[in-house]
């Protein structure tokens, strides 16, 4: 059962098998009610027909009784005892009385005359045979009930009626009449016979079905997964999982499989890279001052002190800032305070005494720029526009901090070269220096930009370049006001 398709398969057919085990039982139900009050229509038909006899005075043994064997007969009157039965029935149930020979006072053969007189001729012996009004049949419902009934050795079940007459007398009679349950039973038991035969048949078929389907849909998913073995045992990023022509969920899966791959070998890649160009921009100052120190043990008189100083400095700085990028892929989140820009600007720029080219700050007196963040990270992305600013700019550097729609916006500008449209993206890539030489003689290692946008991004914000109206870059840090 650790199989989808079986547990599928298994699903679809206990479902199925319930819903028809429900219909089932439905359908015997309803076509046994249908059955019955056939019966009781039948059996109301034949006891009205007596009992309409008899209350229009008909004698007992004139009574016509059609169909004996189909609806049998029992009358009873008021005191219990039965006075008709059909000719051949031997023995009776369910009509309250088991009696099926009539009392001696109804073999006479007719009803009795209101003056005890069986003749019914009138008592001045003058041949005036005025009869009793006639007298009638009970209008309500019948009862009915379940019994059996004997006929000519035959025994079976039936369904009476039981209706009630009153004579022209006024003798009460209830008639009981019975219609057979056997076409009832047949059909009921012929029903539930086809079905306890055809259900295991149509839950194979359905179990079957649907183990085909099952397997026939996820047999993409199966290459997909032998494929994804593959790349995991073969680690090669560069291949793809097939993508069924489908397009149902399946075929979803195995896009987003393949855009998380094409993402995942990017990361790779750029790991890869990352390293490979720190282990280059490490090995330059590394190399510079270990050779430094081999010459000042060797020749102490020719150590070049400030040289082997400022390659541990710039060996620090690199250190730091690949820590930094560690914890930014790490996805390290910024704290959760609260920084004015406007004050951190003018302190960032306060504390820049070495600078060659003095910074102008435009800050808005009584502007609110607060923004939701780390100090020491916005800190360092303002700090690295500055220097970058200060590499390229020719005479003059600026910040400006200004209200931009939901947030702030912190620009950087100097007057240099500017920065080539064709390239206005690629400077945000790590270790890239668009004059390598000159960028590696002033210390920079082509991450400083790269960790701004990176920390922009974790604040949600954003860092652009444009071309500032100087002739320079223009370099737009965006943060949205706190929530």
């Amino acid at each position: 059962m650790r199989s989808v398709r079986a547990r599928a398969a298994l699903g679809a057919t206990l479902v199925v098998a319930v819903a028809l085990i429900g219909a089932g039982l439905a359908v015997l139900m309803v076509l046994r009610a249908n059955l019955i009050d056939q019966a009781d229509l039948q059996a109301e038909v034949a006891a009205r027909e007596v009992a309409g006899q008899l209350a229009t005075g008909t004698p007992y043994d004139e009574v016509e009784l059609d169909d004996e064997e189909d609806h049998p007969v029992q009358v009873i009157d008021e005191e219990e005892r039965v006075v008709l039965v059909s000719k051949d029935l031997r023995a009776v149930t369910g009509t309250g009385t088991t009696g099926v020979t009539p009392a001696p006072s109804a073999s006479a053969g007719a009803t009795p005359s209101p003056d005890g007189d069986d003749d019914g001729d009138d008592d001045d012996g003058g041949g005036d045979s005025r009869r009793p009004d006639s007298g009638e049949v009970s209008s309500d419902d019948p009862e009915f009930s379940d019994g059996t009934a004997t006929v000519d050795r035959t025994t079976a079940d039936y369904r009476f009626a039981a209706v009630e007459a009153t004579t022209r007398e006024g003798v009460t009679l209830t008639v009981y009449a019975g219609a057979p349950l056997a076409a009832e039973q047949e059909a009921v038991d012929t029903v539930r016979g086809a079905m306890l035969t055809g259900l295991p048949v149509l839950l194979v078929v359905v179990a079957g079905v649907t183990w085909l389907v099952t397997r026939r849909a996820l047999r993409p998913v199966e290459g997909i997964r032998r494929e994804m073995a593959a790349i995991t045992a073969s680690e090669d990023l560069a291949r793809r999982v097939p993508e069924p022509d489908s397009r149902d969920e399946i075929a979803a899966l195995a896009r987003t499989t393949n855009e998380t791959l094409t993402v995942l070998e990017a990361s790779v890649e750029r790991q890869r890279r990352f390293v490979a160009d720190a282990s280059h921009e490490l090995r330059s100052p590394i190399a510079s001052l270990r050779t430094q120190l081999e010459v000042a043990e060797a020749h102490p008189e020719l150590l070049d002190l400030p040289g082997a100083v400022a390659d541990t400095v710039r060996l620090q700085v690199l250190a730091a800032d690949l820590l930094l990028l560690a914890r930014l892929d790490a996805g390290e989140k910024p704290g959760g305070g609260t920084v004015e820009l406007g004050a951190l600007v003018r302190e960032e720029v306060s504390q820049r005494t070495g600078d060659r080219i003095a910074v102008a700050v435009e800050v808005p007196e009584g502007g609110a720029f607060e923004v939701n963040g780390s100090r020491g990270q916005l800190s360092r992305v303002i700090g690295n526009l500055l220097d970058n600013a200060q590499r390229h700019a020719e005479g003059s550097v600026s910040v400006a901090v200004a209200p931009d729609g939901r947030g702030v916006r912190v620009e950087v500008r100097d007057d240099g070269a500017g920065v080539p449209e064709e390239e206005r993206e690629r400077i945000f890539e790590r270790f890239i220096r668009l004059d390598d030489a000159r960028s590696r003689d002033d210390g920079g290692a082509g991450l400083g930009l790269a960790i701004a946008r990176d920390v922009a991004a974790r604040h949600g914000g954003t860092l652009t370049v444009h071309r500032a109206d100087e002739g320079g870059a223009a370099f737009r840090l965006w943060l949205p006001h706190p929530a």
